[in-house]
Protein backbone atom coordinates (compact mmCIF):
# COMPACT_ATOMS: atom_id res chain seq x y z
CA UNK A 1 0.00 0.00 0.00
CA UNK A 2 1.55 3.28 -0.71
CA UNK A 3 0.73 6.25 1.12
CA UNK A 4 0.45 9.41 -0.54
CA UNK A 5 0.27 12.61 1.25
CA UNK A 6 -1.78 15.90 -0.32
CA UNK A 7 -0.40 19.27 0.34
CA UNK A 8 -3.65 21.65 0.88
CA UNK A 9 -3.67 23.27 -2.25
CA UNK A 10 -6.47 26.32 -1.99
CA UNK A 11 -6.86 28.67 1.27
CA UNK A 12 -10.21 26.42 2.43
CA UNK A 13 -8.41 23.31 2.22
CA UNK A 14 -5.44 24.31 4.31
CA UNK A 15 -8.05 26.46 6.91
CA UNK A 16 -9.65 22.93 6.95
CA UNK A 17 -6.20 21.05 7.61
CA UNK A 18 -5.34 23.82 10.14
CA UNK A 19 -8.78 23.18 12.07
CA UNK A 20 -7.56 19.44 12.26
CA UNK A 21 -4.83 19.97 13.85
CA UNK A 22 -6.45 22.36 16.40
CA UNK A 23 -8.97 19.74 17.03
CA UNK A 24 -6.37 17.53 17.91
CA UNK A 25 -4.44 19.29 20.06
CA UNK A 26 -1.50 19.40 17.83
CA UNK A 27 0.27 23.29 18.35
CA UNK A 28 0.14 25.26 14.98
CA UNK A 29 3.01 27.86 15.57
CA UNK A 30 1.43 31.64 14.98
CA UNK A 31 3.20 33.78 12.43
CA UNK A 32 5.00 36.17 14.50
CA UNK A 33 4.66 39.79 13.57
CA UNK A 34 7.89 41.22 12.02
CA UNK A 35 9.71 44.71 13.25
CA UNK A 36 8.77 46.73 10.26
CA UNK A 37 5.09 45.32 10.53
CA UNK A 38 5.39 46.98 14.26
CA UNK A 39 6.55 50.00 13.20
CA UNK A 40 4.13 49.68 9.82
CA UNK A 41 1.53 49.55 12.84
CA UNK A 42 2.56 52.04 14.86
CA UNK A 43 3.19 54.70 12.64
CA UNK A 44 -0.44 54.45 10.79
CA UNK A 45 -1.32 54.46 14.93
CA UNK A 46 0.58 57.72 15.31
CA UNK A 47 -0.63 59.41 12.02
CA UNK A 48 -4.12 58.80 12.58
CA UNK A 49 -4.35 60.14 16.56
CA UNK A 50 -1.92 63.64 14.86
CA UNK A 51 -5.20 63.70 12.48
CA UNK A 52 -7.69 63.30 14.99
CA UNK A 53 -5.48 66.48 17.01
CA UNK A 54 -4.78 68.74 14.12
CA UNK A 55 -8.49 68.71 13.54
CA UNK A 56 -9.82 69.02 17.27
CA UNK A 57 -7.21 72.04 17.17
CA UNK A 58 -8.19 73.49 14.20
CA UNK A 59 -11.99 73.17 15.15
CA UNK A 60 -11.11 75.27 18.91
CA UNK A 61 -9.26 77.86 16.67
CA UNK A 62 -12.35 78.21 14.27
CA UNK A 63 -14.71 78.90 17.32
CA UNK A 64 -11.73 81.20 19.21
CA UNK A 65 -10.72 83.66 17.21
CA UNK A 66 -10.56 85.86 20.17
CA UNK A 67 -9.14 83.97 22.65
CA UNK A 68 -11.63 83.16 25.04
CA UNK A 69 -15.54 82.76 24.33
CA UNK A 70 -18.08 80.35 26.06
CA UNK A 71 -20.14 77.69 23.79
CA UNK A 72 -22.00 74.50 23.85
CA UNK A 73 -20.08 71.19 24.09
CA UNK A 74 -23.15 70.04 21.82
CA UNK A 75 -21.75 72.21 18.75
CA UNK A 76 -18.13 71.49 19.29
CA UNK A 77 -19.42 67.45 19.09
CA UNK A 78 -21.69 68.06 16.42
CA UNK A 79 -18.78 69.53 14.23
CA UNK A 80 -16.42 66.52 14.76
CA UNK A 81 -14.12 67.39 17.81
CA UNK A 82 -13.14 64.54 19.31
CA UNK A 83 -12.84 65.06 23.54
CA UNK A 84 -11.26 61.82 24.00
CA UNK A 85 -7.53 63.29 22.26
CA UNK A 86 -5.82 66.38 23.65
CA UNK A 87 -2.36 67.26 23.93
CA UNK A 88 -2.08 67.95 27.48
CA UNK A 89 -3.99 69.20 30.68
CA UNK A 90 -3.23 72.24 32.68
CA UNK A 91 -4.45 72.17 36.47
CA UNK A 92 -5.14 75.61 38.45
CA UNK A 93 -4.62 76.31 42.17
CA UNK A 94 -8.06 76.33 42.42
CA UNK A 95 -9.14 72.38 41.13
CA UNK A 96 -10.60 73.50 37.45
CA UNK A 97 -8.47 71.14 34.82
CA UNK A 98 -7.98 72.73 30.86
CA UNK A 99 -7.77 70.45 28.19
CA UNK A 100 -5.30 71.73 25.18
CA UNK A 101 -4.65 70.98 21.59
CA UNK A 102 -1.62 72.41 21.47
CA UNK A 103 -2.36 75.88 22.09
CA UNK A 104 -6.23 75.95 22.25
CA UNK A 105 -7.88 74.62 25.40
CA UNK A 106 -11.53 74.33 26.87
CA UNK A 107 -12.48 74.20 30.20
CA UNK A 108 -16.06 72.11 31.02
CA UNK A 109 -17.81 74.75 32.72
CA UNK A 110 -20.98 72.59 33.33
CA UNK A 111 -22.36 69.32 31.52
CA UNK A 112 -22.69 70.94 28.20
CA UNK A 113 -20.64 74.50 28.69
CA UNK A 114 -17.47 74.82 27.29
CA UNK A 115 -15.08 78.13 27.89
CA UNK A 116 -12.75 78.09 25.06
CA UNK A 117 -9.33 79.61 25.63
CA UNK A 118 -6.03 80.21 23.90
CA UNK A 119 -2.41 79.64 25.59
CA UNK A 120 -0.73 82.51 25.22
CA UNK A 121 2.18 82.38 22.61
CA UNK A 122 4.63 83.71 24.86
CA UNK A 123 4.42 80.99 27.17
CA UNK A 124 3.51 79.09 24.49
CA UNK A 125 6.97 79.02 23.04
CA UNK A 126 9.21 79.24 26.18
Amino acid sequence: MILQHSVPSTARQRAAVQKKLVREDVAIPAKKSSKTDQVKTSSIVVKKINLILKKNRAILAEFNPDGKVKMKKSKLNSVGFNFDYHTHTYITQAGKTYHFCYEYGFLLLNDDELLLVKRDEKLWLS
